[in-house]
C-alpha cells in the first residue's frame, strides 16, 4: 500500500502555477457554481465541500461563497457556467488535460488553442488523452503529525484505494464515490489533512529532462493565467531533481 507515486512532485508543480494565476476569486466562484449544481448542501456534496475548503484557504469571504452556491443551485441568476475538459499534448509527448469553467465556450476554446499552439503544444481530439488519467480523491497528511500505520488503519477500514509515503507527507487515495466516506472516517478519527481534493491523477508518467519540463511548466502557467481555466493536469514526470533545478 505504500511507495513513491511521483504525484507529489506533479502537485507541487501545479501549486507553483496556481500561486501565479490571477483572479483567484473569479476562478473559485465558477468552481463553486459548478459544484453547487449537484446540490447546495456541502454535507451531501463532496465536490462542493472540497471547493469551499479551497475558497476558505484563499480567504474568500463567506458572503461570496454563499452567493456562488445560490447561483449554482439556481436561487440567484448568473449560474450560466459550463464545465469543459480539453485534451492535448505539451512538448516531449507529455499528455495534458485542461479543465475549464466558462460562460462562453467559443471564446474559451479559441484562447486555450492559441495558448497551447503558441507554446509549441497541440490540441488533441476528445478521448485522445483522457484515458491516461484517473479521477481520484486525494488526501495529503503531514508525516510530522500522523504515522502511516495510523492513517492506513482508518483509510483501509473506510475503503480507500491506496496509502502512499511521499517523503514529508503521506497521501491517501480513493475512488470519487468513496470520497465522502473516507473524509468522514478521518474526521471521526480526529485526523485533519493538509489538503483534500477530487483531482485527475496520471496512470503513467512521461520522462522529461529539465529543458522539456520547463517548457511544460510554461504551458501550464500560461493556461492557468486564463480566467476560464480551472486546472491543468499533465503526465510529465517532474522528479525531485528536476523540481530543484527549476527552483
Amino acid at each position: 500500500m505504500s511507495g513513491h507515486s511521483k504525484w507529489a512532485t506533479i502537485r507541487r508543480a501545479k501549486e507553483k502555477t496556481d500561486a501565479k494565476k490571477g483572479q483567484v476569486f473569479t476562478k473559485i466562484t465558477k468552481d463553486i457554481i459548478l459544484a453547487a449544481k449537484g446540490g447546495g448542501d456541502p454535507a451531501l456534496n463532496a465536490r462542493l465541500r472540497a471547493v469551499i475548503a479551497k475558497a476558505k484557504s484563499a480567504n474568500m469571504p463567506n458572503d461570496k461563497i454563499e452567493t456562488a452556491i445560490k447561483k449554482g443551485t439556481g436561487e440567484l441568476a448568473g449560474g450560466e457556467v459550463y464545465e469543459m475538459m480539453y485534451e492535448g499534448y505539451a512538448q516531449g509527448g507529455v499528455a495534458m488535460l485542461v479543465e475549464v469553467a466558462t460562460d462562453n465556450k467559443n471564446r474559451t476554446i479559441a484562447e486555450v488553442r492559441h495558448i497551447i499552439s503558441k507554446a509549441g503544444g497541440s490540441m488533441g481530439e476528445p478521448g485522445s488523452v483522457a484515458w491516461m488519467f484517473d479521477k481520484r480523491g486525494v488526501f495529503v497528511f503531514d508525516k510530522a503529525k500522523y504515522t502511516e500505520d495510523q492513517l492506513m488503519e482508518v483509510a483501509l477500514e473506510a475503503g480507500a484505494d491506496d496509502v502512499l509515503d511521499e517523503g514529508e507527507t503521506i497521501e491517501v487515495r480513493t475512488n470519487p464515490e468513496d470520497y465522502s466516506t473516507v473524509e468522514k472516517a478521518f474526521e471521526d478519527a480526529g485526523f485533519t489533512p493538509d489538503s483534500a481534493e477530487l483531482t485527475m491523477v496520471p496512470k503513467n508518467l512521461t520522462p522529461v529532462d529539465a529543458a522539456t519540463a520547463r517548457k511544460v511548466m510554461t504551458i501550464m502557467e500560461n493556461l492557468e493565467d486564463n480566467e476560464d481555466v480551472s486546472a491543468v493536469y499533465v503526465t510529465a514526470d517532474f522528479t525531485d531533481e528536476i523540481m530543484e533545478e527549476l527552483g
